[in-house]
């Protein structure tokens, strides 16, 4: 950055560290060091929202593939289109639309990259997830990255959840952590996962982890197998600010896009020698020092809501938030 206050003295910056290069004029007038002072050491903002890097990308381990290779309509036929590089489903008045994995996964890493509508989109939920609701309704699990819609000039909320063991169906006991990202899920397209093996559940956002649940007990984690799900539809009695606002079919419809599928891991039919994937570089699992930084940076900055931390909760009902 070249820096002239006047015909005084001219500065050349790097951009972004505030680090003086060279010096091309010395200062002719002490009326400008109090601002030459003040640019030193007033700290950049051009990454200041931007996480960390977390030093490893799991998602360059897995192949993409395309909708049909890993996926078939479950519902909303009619508001689904199959483009060769994308799925689209749709909400309007009508019907929304969902998809499910051909084949269940005992574990895996399983992720798509989404691409949400911008404007008013209250009351409306999209979604990716895993579930087994189809093989054990009302005592089913489910992990979930789910998009809760909003009013204008307000950011999408990320809500991942864990349901285990019909904890989801009748009195629901939600494990909701939540957050607000650090760029808009509107303008391009971005890369969310699950990571789910027999010790732990790794939520990521581009690479970066936001959330770990590690298996404390066999009662507080999902360890039957799961299909993986996507989907489009109206949650307005609780999707946003807790149903105040809903949805306004008069800005229908309400569109998401999925791309870059990635489903691999250890499926319900694979030998029991399967070993099961890592969002680390450790075959054993778990996360390095460098991605537990980058997790943490996101959960101070960006997390809007965790459900351990939740005073008016039962915790008597999630053990875990006592450990």
């Amino acid at each position: 950055m070249l820096l002239c206050p006047g015909e005084l003295t001219c500065l050349i910056f790097e951009e972004g560290t505030g680090l003086v290069l060279h010096i091309l004029a010395t200062l002719s007038s002490m009326a400008i060091l109090p601002l030459f002072i003040l640019i030193l050491i007033a700290p950049s903002s051009s990454n200041a929202q931007w996480p960390p890097s977390p030093g490893y990308w799991p998602s360059s381990r897995f192949r993409s593939m395309s909708f049909y290779q890993g996926y078939r309509n479950l519902w909303g036929y009619s508001h689904q289109r199959v483009d060769p590089n994308a799925l689209t489903i749709w909400l309007d008045s009508t019907s929304g639309s969902g998809f499910k994995s051909v084949k269940p996964f005992r574990s895996g890493y399983f992720g798509a990259s989404v691409k949400l509508q911008p404007g008013y989109t209250a009351g409306v939920i999209t979604a990716f997830y895993l579930s087994n609701n189809e093989a054990h309704p009302g005592f089913h699990d489910e992990v979930d990255i789910e998009f809760l819609g909003t009013t204008f000039g307000k950011p999408y909320t990320l809500q991942t959840n864990v349901y285990i063991r019909g904890s989801g169906d009748g009195r629901i006991i939600g494990r909701e952590m939540k957050f607000h990202l650090w760029f808009d899920p509107t303008k391009n397209f971005h890369h969310y996962a699950i990571l789910w093996s027999p010790k732990e559940i790794i939520f990521l956002v581009d690479d970066v982890p936001i959330r770990r649940y590690p298996r404390k007990s066999a009662a507080t984690f999902p360890l039957r197998p799961m299909w993986v799900y996507g989907s489009i539809w109206d949650a307005s009695s609780w999707a946003t600010e807790e149903g105040k606002y809903k949805a306004d079919y008069r800005y229908q419809p309400f569109v998401a896009s999925y791309t870059n599928f990635k489903a691999a891991g250890c499926s319900a039919y694979s030998p029991a020698w399967c070993r099961p994937v890592s969002a680390s570089p450790f075959r054993s699992g778990g996360l390095t020092r460098q991605q537990y930084r980058t997790m943490r940076w996101v959960q101070r900055y960006h997390m809007v809501y965790n459900y351990c931390k939740d005073y008016k909760r039962d915790h008597s009902l999630t053990p875990e938030c006592r450990r």
